[in-house]
């Protein structure tokens, strides 16, 4: 749990970024689009949103990396995702969109993780500080 603190307060300064310039700031970061996730709580039932970063593309599909920047559990955001997949996607310019997310088959994090850590070391480095293997996401539009 050591980064949950720090996740949830670089989130709200994300959010104050995006709100403060009207939007025109927040939308990259480090090189990678920035979108919001919104998942439906597995305990709760509720609605909660998380801004996270997509390293990688492949076409409409958005991936994103479940690294919790390094903690031994795995976000919060992912856990909500795997049990409910039915989630809605905000990316810059566009109207949220509601999106089929999933965990990548161990096939697909083999052939995906090198790609995304190719570019983006930082998750090489989140991986290095926690026992489990993080996992990627995969959004895909619906219909």
């Amino acid at each position: 749990m050591r980064s949950n603190f720090r996740f949830k307060a670089m989130n709200l300064i994300h959010r104050i970024v995006l709100a403060v310039t009207g939007g025109r700031l927040g939308w990259t970061a480090m090189d990678m689009p920035v979108l919001e996730l919104t998942t439906t709580g597995r305990k709760s039932g509720q609605p909660h949103s998380v801004m996270l970063t997509s390293p990688l593309q492949e076409g409409a599909v958005l991936v994103v990396v479940a690294s919790g920047g390094g903690d031994l559990r795995p976000p919060s955001w992912f856990l909500n995702l795997r049990d409910n997949p039915e989630v809605e996607v905000r990316l810059q310019g566009e109207p949220r969109a509601r999106m089929h997310g999933r965990v990548a088959t161990s096939a697909e994090r083999e052939r995906l993780w090198p790609l995304v850590i190719a570019d983006h070391s930082n998750y090489a480095d989140y991986q290095r500080m926690t026992t489990r293997e993080i996992a990627l996401a995969l959004l895909e539009p619906v219909g």
